[in-house]
């Protein structure tokens, strides 16, 4: 099997390792395809694994008691599944899994912490800790006090985000229980967003036509979480060949 370089991914973290803390893990990384469904953490056993994502969007889900659920973030090429472990759990009552499928780093729980005996490479992965509460923060604003019209342009920007391309594998039963809506009304507000010329939507696929008039319908509900990522974690990481195209505040791809 190739060694896997630093140079060689995608995944913003890895990236953005001191490069001894990256060579501490390398020969332990596992390069694994990803499909659809394949969960990455299950409810309520104990998380074995991280998974550096490096293409696909990976979901986390709150599920309750009875059976409900509803998506509580998003996991690109920009973080890790598996993340409570950084706050001394074993284990957590949501679930994350694939939503679009791609391929990702496979690293056991055990040589992953031991990553965080360097100050430095700790600091980076607490601060991505705080920018998943953030965005689970204004996922629940967004929630409370915008519209639904504007609540499917952050998430179709959210998406957008982490997929890279402009072609997003997503259903609209899909995005309707990612949005704790009737798929009814999902379909309703993506044929508004056609209409806006904004997007493209056929069975199982949305295509982004223009990403500024998801900017300008999303307004003050999308982008606070994205900047702070730029902020704390984005500056002065590794260039890397993608497209370059600005996302939303900032993000590179």
């Amino acid at each position: 099997m190739p060694k896997i370089t630093q140079t060689g991914i995608t995944n913003r973290l890895l990236l953005r390792l001191p490069g001894d803390a990256f060579e501490h893990i390398a020969p332990h990384l596992k390069r694994v395809e990803l499909p659809v469904g394949r969960p990455l953490v299950e409810s309520g056993k104990p998380i074995e694994r991280i998974y550096f994502i490096e293409s696909g969007l990976a979901s986390m889900i709150a599920v309750s008691s009875d059976g409900n659920t509803l998506e509580v973030g998003q996991i690109g090429y920009e973080g890790i599944s598996g993340y409570p472990v950084l706050l001394g759990t074993d284990r957590t009552p949501n679930r994350t899994f694939m939503q679009v499928a791609g391929y990702g780093l496979e690293l056991s729980t055990s040589r992953f912490l031991s990553l965080m005996a360097d100050r430095e490479t700790h600091l980076i992965f607490l601060r991505y800790v705080h920018t998943r509460e953030l965005q689970l923060a204004h996922s629940a604003l967004a929630a409370a006090r915008y519209s639904m019209h504007q609540r499917l342009a952050r998430w179709l920007l959210m998406c957008h985000d982490r997929l890279i391309v402009d072609d997003m594998a997503l259903t609209h039963e899909f995005l309707s229980l990612m949005l704790g809506v009737r798929r009814s009304g999902v379909t309703v507000q993506l044929h508004i967003l056609e209409g806006m010329r904004a997007i493209k939507s056929t069975r199982g696929n949305v295509r982004i036509l223009n990403r500024q008039v998801l900017l300008d319908v999303a307004g003050a509900s999308y982008g606070a979480p994205e900047a702070e990522y730029e902020r704390l974690i984005g500056a002065n990481m590794l260039v890397d060949e993608r497209p370059a195209r600005l996302i939303g505040i900032g993000w590179n791809r």
